[in-house]
């Protein structure tokens, strides 16, 4: 028997390597002789510098630059020498990791750091740099990277305008003859997770605005922001990218990175399997096993168990899903490749706990899981 372990990491717990680790474990007490395959996955969120690295050869490396609120961070990003290929993850630079629960402020939060690991790669002669936008603490439509990459947001008296999404709303001019001009040589991907536009009902600000820390009347200001920002860069470039798919991705970042940099927007979960090449894993497999932290309706707008399930379907081999939590509408998901899901809880339990102890639950579950598939067998 040959089971390949496929999941994305577990939000505020465990990598997604830890994840596939812990699966391994339970199914190998039922099953001590299959063929297990470990494949950690990443939709373009936090863990997908390590998922790919784990599976192509590269450099792990690290620099210093500004945070979402300013500090300076420590953010590790990837470098395939051979291919001239920066793997950035926006989240180690301005992700939502980095900020404390009581400190979230989409208002002033900024993309510069990413903007500065972007100079770091091109310094190195980056030809292709990828970036993977997914956990964002940010909703300033990536004005904070553009700065730091060069440009210039000056409001009515020509003055810099300060951090963060909300100081949008008082810009007037944009200047882009400072912009770095290795730049142009560069070929840009943009992994997402999600397809928002960058504004209105579901763009950026309305729908992951409150998670990262605006109340209900600043979400309405940022949209309102956003949507300035827009029609100043239309004005500017010529040409509206604020409604293409993924320009609301990480607060906004998506339509800057289209606009500015020219991005090719690709499905995160698409490029990592690509990249570890999960299709070969999968092929003349038995079964798939992936997970994520919460498996609901929001999966199947890009997220890691539907990008695998999609990958199995072509090879018809099934799959089953270990999640942290089972969501509303998660049951969607079956016409699309998934045959059963599972939380890894079987009663109350504490946010904290589930996190401290899902490495045993991940092994109990996925123990439980096999020992099923086991009496299937008999039959």
């Amino acid at each position: 028997m040959k089971i390949v372990i496929a999941p994305d990491s577990f939000k505020d717990s465990l990598s997604a390597s830890d994840v596939a680790s812990a699966i391994e474990l339970g199914l190998r007490e039922v099953f001590p002789d299959a063929e297990l395959v470990k494949c950690p996955m990443a939709d373009g969120g936090e863990g997908t510098v390590e998922a790919i690295l784990a599976a192509v050869a590269g450099e792990r490396r690290k620099s210093l630059v500004t945070g979402p609120l300013g500090t300076i961070v420590e953010a590790r990003w990837g470098w395939l020498p051979e291919l001239g290929t920066a793997i950035i993850e926006m989240a180690e630079a301005s992700g939502l990791q980095l900020v404390p629960v009581d400190q979230r402020n989409a208002c002033i939060s900024t993309t510069k750091g990413t903007g500065e690991l972007i100079l770091e790669a091109v310094k190195l002669g980056a030809r292709t740099i990828v970036l993977t936008v997914g956990g964002s603490a940010t909703n300033d439509a990536g004005a904070g990277m553009l700065e730091a990459l060069g440009a210039r947001m000056l409001d009515a008296n020509g003055l810099p305008l300060t951090p963060g999404g909300l100081a949008l709303a008082a810009l007037s001019t944009i200047e882009l003859d400072g912009l770095d001009p290795r730049l142009a040589d560069v070929r840009f991907e943009l992994a997402a997770d999600v397809d928002n536009p960058l504004c209105g009902a579901n763009g950026a600000s309305y729908t992951f605005g409150r998670q990262k820390g605006a109340t209900i009347e600043q979400v309405d200001l940022l949209d309102r922001a956003l949507a300035h920002f827009a029609d100043c860069c239309r004005y500017r470039l010529g040409q509206d990218h604020s409604n293409h798919p993924g320009s609301g991705a990480a607060g906004g970042l998506g339509f800057a990175a289209r606009a500015f940099l020219k991005a090719e927007f690709r499905p995160g979960i698409e490029m990592v399997a690509e990249l570890t090449q999960l299709a070969r894993h999968v092929e003349g497999s038995n079964l798939v096993i992936t997970g994520e932290g919460r498996f609901d309706a929001q999966t199947l707008r890009g997220k890691t168990p539907l990008g695998v399930a999609r990958v199995a379907r072509t090879h018809k081999v099934p799959v089953i899903v270990l999640a942290g939590t089972l969501g509303e509408g998660y049951a969607e998901i079956y016409s699309h490749g998934i045959e059963a899901a599972f939380s890894l809880t079987s009663g109350p339990m504490s946010l904290a706990d589930a996190c401290r102890q899902a490495p045993e639950l991940l092994r109990e579950r996925a123990r439980d899981v096999a020992r099923v598939i086991k009496l299937a067998l008999r039959l």
